[in-house]
């Protein structure tokens, strides 16, 4: 006795009788003209091999495995940045200081361009110059160019100092924080110290060197150790020596602009490594725009203050 087949099954019967093209016999969701026995671990949907993915138990749709990437949360550090591999920021952050003092060695002139001057009226035929007279930039660009830049002057001590002290310091505590977050220190230390030399120094008197942001990076990493409760003893003893030397040597060294980087960073850093986990991230970018904003405020005070006349 025969059966019947069905015109377009080609005359093929299925073991269990019944013939391909049935809507008992389940199908790709994303092909409905393919059939397949093989579902979606994660959402049970019948899908074909071309829309499944391989996954740590059994396989997923190409939707559920999108849709996983999506929802998996993002690896961050102790304090909610991005894990790094490398110490990119510093290195490069080196190679700049590196850069410009080789150019102040070849062009000294530079340096009066860059470094942190107040408010200095030349004679009524020149200009007049400083961070009163307009010239906000040398709140940062100080920070990059070296006093008396040559390998025979203070200015090979300091950049060899500070960058010992960068290399020394930096990796581990970009590490930690994450990118963003040690350049934001970096920087803003490098400016709350010339901020506070700018209210404390001469209007008159010159400064450059990249100890400010450096004693910033001093304070960040006694704050995180304090933070994950370390051994603070080495670079308590760190800060203390050189806050000695700035005082000793005060005729040479700016030290309003090392004690300025170091509460800086060490405010700084506070904010980030003791901000609470609940949105972590926008506490610590609100404190970040909070700082900027205070050392805007303090400049605009004191810009007030020596170009009306009261330095």
């Amino acid at each position: 006795m025969s059966t019947s087949s069905d015109p377009g099954s080609g005359g093929q019967i299925r073991p269990d009788g019944v013939a391909p093209g049935d809507h008992k016999f389940p199908t790709c969701y994303r092909h409905p003209g393919r059939e397949t026995y093989v579902s979606c671990v994660r959402c049970g949907r019948h899908a074909c091999p071309d829309c499944m993915r391989s996954a740590s138990v059994g396989q997923q749709c190409v939707e559920c495995v999108g849709e996983g990437a999506r929802s998996t949360r993002q690896a961050r550090t102790a304090f909610g940045g991005r894990p790094v591999t490398g110490a990119v920021v510093t290195w490069t952050l080196v190679a700049i200081n590196v850069a410009v003092f080789l150019v102040a060695w070849v062009r000294p002139g530079i340096i009066n361009d860059l470094a942190m001057v107040g408010y200095f009226p030349y004679p009524a035929t020149s200009p007049i110059h400083g961070v009163a007279a307009g010239e906000w930039y040398r709140l940062i660009t100080s920070a990059f160019v070296v006093p008396g830049a040559g390998l025979n002057g203070l200015g090979f001590v300091d950049i060899l100092f500070n960058m010992w002290a960068l290399i020394f310091v930096g990796p581990a505590l970009e590490g930690l924080l994450g990118r963003a977050r040690f350049l934001a220190v970096y920087l803003l230390s490098a400016i709350g110290g010339a901020v506070m030399y700018y209210f404390l120094a001469p209007p008159y008197a010159a400064a450059a060197g990249a100890s400010g942001a450096v004693f910033g990076l001093f304070g960040a990493w006694f704050v995180v150790s304090r933070r994950l409760r370390l051994d603070t003893r080495g670079i308590v003893m760190l800060i203390a020596i050189n806050l000695a030397l700035s005082f000793f040597w005060h005729n040479a060294i700016a030290w309003q602009d090392h004690i300025g980087g170091l509460l800086t960073g060490a405010l700084l850093t506070a904010a980030y490594v003791y901000a609470p986990r609940q949105n972590r991230a926008l506490f610590q970018a609100g404190a970040t725009v909070l700082l900027l904003a205070l050392i805007v405020v303090a400049v605009v005070v004191r810009n007030g203050q020596l170009a009306g006349g009261g330095f």
